[in-house]
Parts: structure tokens; C-alpha cells; sequence
């Protein structure tokens, strides 16, 4: 008998008991691939490599456990349903009965992801760790124009422009934004919420193209279904950790006017005053409540009840990034012409403490306000100059964001070409090579702490000894 010969009907073993094709997946599911991809996409299955490719190498393999997972879970009946009444939409139309067919359009029953979002991430923290692709793929569709052809409704757009501008919003009004670049692909973002940084594109706001023959949008559309429902739901926990009511309630003057970052900054100074009332409240239960754990503690440990005074003041302490952040653009005031991009200025310069305004319906202050400081222009040349104010291009706002000190803006006015932008994602001291204008950064920054720097050549370790500087 050859080592490897296996008998009819006994149990198999190795790769073949573990793995599976995907035409085995699909029979044994009843579905076919356009329906296994969205099941595999809502629920988090991905194709898997085994060691031993035992059909074959031009083959797609997932694991058993995960086709299994997938053949038990109440979603797959909800989409044979769904299946089963776009039938009966197309049935209606090929009749041409045209009223039956909108009647079951409307009718069309709903999927709801909640209970799929919730078993994927049974943490918080776990939804903040894998926000990157959901926060990307959202502001894409917020750019995107609505298209019958590609099945990209006007309603889905809407929904994917509130949802990125309560992030932003959030993320503006508490202060998390760390870092910005603008790339030829947009822009990147990078906040940090609860210890977590996350990294997200936003496209320029111009005119989109949709290709046709190199995206699939099917994927796209099924992704950002499961995603429109877990960034909800990240929202819905942010905002209750601050004490503001979700979803919020915007203005519809500034809606209609293309303003909805500052509706939205609006919403949350109307809803802090409760909030303060709450934290007023709680600070007078939590003195009486120290004031009976005084009484219960021990005399012979004075230590036990500062260690929960300082433990309380810990965690309503803000760390030192978000201390820097809030007061970098204190007490500045900037005023964004036309031609600059505004949805993102309204981002920025609120979440490090900025005031700003814009030319336009909505605005709460006019460009003959005395109190600007800055002006943002992006045109060759500005003809009415005030001369209590700065006229710098946008890249001197998103250079001192990440440098984190107010540079100097003689090289940033209208019409000189400006310094290279840096971009605050790369080690250069990994990557062998510093720049120029990354030196002129490190000096000013040391000149803004007070510190001194070595010369060239030499460490600051040279610093220690004095006696390496003589001859």
C-alpha cells in the first residue's frame, strides 16, 4: 500500500481538512460570487495562503472555520431575501408594470450592519485601530458625484460628506489633530484618539472623474456600506464622551452655504453649557464622596486618599501634545480668501486654537475686521493690502502645524515661491538625508525653546565637555 493512499470515506487531513476553494465555498453556501464577496466583506474574511496548495496554485483558498462562520450567520439569510425581491423588481419591469415595480422598490427591505459592527469590535479601542481604510474610503465618497450608471446614490454621498465632517468636527473641537501634508493625491490627516493614532486621505476638493474599466465599484460600494455603519457608530461614542447629543442638529443657512465644519463647531458651543452644569454637579458628588472615604480611611495611611485625588485629576488632565496643539494659533485671527481651500483651513486652524473666517454667506466676521491677523491668499498677487494683518500662502499654516512653532512668514508671501514642504510622516534621520529647510525647522525650534544646539559635526553629547571645543 503506497504511504500516502488514502481509503474511500475515511476523514481527510493536512491542508485539505483545513482549507477550502472558493468554488467548494461557494457550493456549499448556495450564493453565488457576487454575493460570497459582500458576505466575505461584512463579516471580515479574507483569502488565505496554506503551505501546501493542494488544487492548485491558480486557486483562491479560504479557511473552513471561515466559510463556516459565514454558512451560520443570520446575514446570509438576509441577503437571499434581498436576492429573492430584486427578482421581483426586475420581473415587474420586464412586465412593464411600472406602479408594482415602484411599490416594491419602496418596499425594498433594508440590511442593517449594527449587530456585525458590534462582533467585529467588541472594544472601542479595537474600532479606533482599524478606522484608517473606513475614514479614507468615507471622504473619498463624500468627493465623489452621485452616479446612476455605478449605482452611487446622491442619498450615500450625503450621508459620507455628514459623517467625515462630524469626525473632522470632533476631532477640531478636542483638539487631537497632530499632523497634515498635502501630496499630489490629497491630503493626509493624522489624529491620535485614546492613544491611537490614525492616518487618514482626504481628495482635493476639485471636480472628481470616475474611471470605468480600472476600479470595481461593487467592492467599493459593499466596503462603504460596513463602513458608513461603524464610523457611525465611533461618532456616536465620541461625542457622548464630551457631553454633546448625536447626531447633531446643524443650522440649515450654513448647511446650504457649503459651511458645515462651522455649524458644527456652532453645535458644540450651544451644547457645552449643559455639559458644564453636569461637570458641576459631578465635582460636588465627587467632594462628597471624598469627604466620606476620609472619614472610612485608616489613620495611620494619609497616603491613600491624595493617591485618588491624584488619580481623579490624572484622567481629567490633558496631555501635553493636546496642551501644544490648543495654543499654537491662540489669539490669531485668519481670514481665508476665495480662492483657498476652505473645507480644509476650517479644519486645521480651529483644532489648534485659531479663529477663522471666510469671504462668503454665513461668515462670522468680514475681511474689514480690524482684529485679522493673518489673511490666507493663494494668487499671485493681493490688491487692497491692510497693514494690521500678514498675508501668508496656505502652506504656511499647514508648516507650522507640524513643526509646532509660529514661523517666520517673509519666505510664505504672496507671490515668492515657498520653502519645500516637508512631510511630517518621514524619519529623515533614518532615511540618511536631512534637508536643507529641515536644519532652518530645527533651529528656529530650538531658538522658540531656548535651547542650544551643537555645531555641524559635532553631538549633543559634546555639549557635556567643554574641553573638546579648545584647539
Amino acid at each position: 500500500m503506497p504511504k500516502h493512499y488514502r481509503p474511500a470515506g475515511k476523514k481527510k487531513e493536512g491542508n485539505a481538512a483545513k482549507y477550502i476553494t472558493r468554488s467548494q465555498a461557494l457550493k456549499q453556501l448556495q450564493v453565488n460570487t457576487k454575493l460570497f464577496r459582500k458576505l466575505c466583506i461584512y463579516k471580515g474574511v479574507f483569502p488565505r495562503e496554506p503551505k501546501k496548495k493542494f488544487k492548485g496554485n491558480h486557486q483562491t483558498y479560504y479557511h473552513l472555520k471561515d466559510v463556516s462562520f459565514i454558512r451560520h450567520d443570520p446575514i446570509l439569510e438576509d441577503l437571499r431575501a434581498k436576492s429573492a425581491y430584486r427578482k421581483k423588481i426586475i420581473k415587474a419591469k420586464a412586465k412593464r408594470n411600472k406602479e408594482l415595480a415602484d411599490i416594491l422598490k419602496n418596499r425594498q427591505p433594508e440590511i442593517k450592519l449594527d449587530r456585525l459592527v458590534q462582533e467585529r469590535y467588541p472594544h472601542f479601542i479595537d474600532a479606533l485601530r482599524d478606522l484608517d481604510d473606513p475614514l479614507t474610503l468615507v471622504h473619498l465618497f463624500a468627493a465623489l458625484p452621485a452616479s446612476d450608471r455605478l449605482k452611487i446614490e446622491v442619498k450615500r454621498v450625503h450621508n459620507c460628506r455628514k459623517l467625515s465632517h462630524e469626525w473632522q468636527a470632533y476631532i477640531s473641537r478636542t483638539h487631537k489633530l497632530r499632523k497634515v501634508f498635502i501630496s499630489v493625491k490629497g491630503v493626509y490627516y493624522q489624529a491620535e484618539v485614546e492613544g491611537q493614532k490614525i492616518t487618514w486621505l482626504t481628495p482635493h476638493g476639485m471636480q472628481q472623474v470616475l474611471p470605468d474599466d480600472d476600479v470595481v465599484y461593487d467592492v467599493l460600494l459593499s466596503f462603504l456600506e460596513f463602513y458608513e455603519t461603524l464610523l457611525a457608530f465611533v461618532n456616536f461614542k465620541l461625542y457622548h464622551s464630551i457631553n454633546v447629543k448625536y447626531p447633531p442638529i446643524l443650522d440649515p443657512q450654513l448647511e446650504a452655504s457649503a459651511a458645515e465644519l462651522y455649524a458644527l463647531a456652532r453645535y458644540f458651543d450651544a451644547n457645552s453649557r449643559p455639559s458644564e452644569k453636569v461637570e458641576a454637579t459631578q465635582e460636588e458628588e465627587s467632594e462628597l464622596r471624598l469627604a466620606q472615604l476620609q472619614h472610612q480611611l485608616p489613620s495611620n495611611e494619609p497616603g491613600a486618599l491624595m493617591q485618588l485625588v491624584k488619580d481623579a485629576a490624572d484622567e481629567n488632565e490633558e496631555d501635553e501634545d493636546t496642551k501644544e496643539c490648543k495654543n499654537l494659533f491662540k489669539n490669531m485671527r485668519f481670514f481665508l480668501s476665495r480662492e483657498v481651500p476652505r473645507e480644509s483651513m476650517l479644519f486645521v486652524i480651529p483644532a489648534f486654537g485659531g479663529t477663522v473666517s471666510w469671504e462668503g454667506e454665513g461668515a462670522p466676521f468680514s475681511e474689514t475686521d480690524q482684529s485679522i491677523t493673518h489673511q490666507i491668499v493663494d494668487r499671485p498677487t493681493q490688491g487692497h493690502v491692510y497693514l494690521s494683518r500678514e498675508y501668508v500662502q496656505p502652506q504656511w499654516v499647514y508648516d507650522c502645524v507640524n513643526t509646532r512653532i509660529i514661523l517666520p512668514t517673509d519666505a510664505y508671501m504672496v507671490g515668492r515661491v515657498p520653502p519645500p514642504h516637508l512631510s511630517p510622516f518621514v524619519d529623515n534621520e533614518e532615511e540618511g538625508y536631512v534637508p536643507d529647510y529641515a536644519e532652518t525647522i530645527k533651529r528656529l525650534k530650538s531658538a522658540a525653546k531656548n535651547e542650544i544646539l551643537p555645531m555641524p559635526g559635532m553631538g549633543k553629547e559634546d555639549l557635556d565637555d567643554p574641553t573638546k571645543f579648545v584647539g
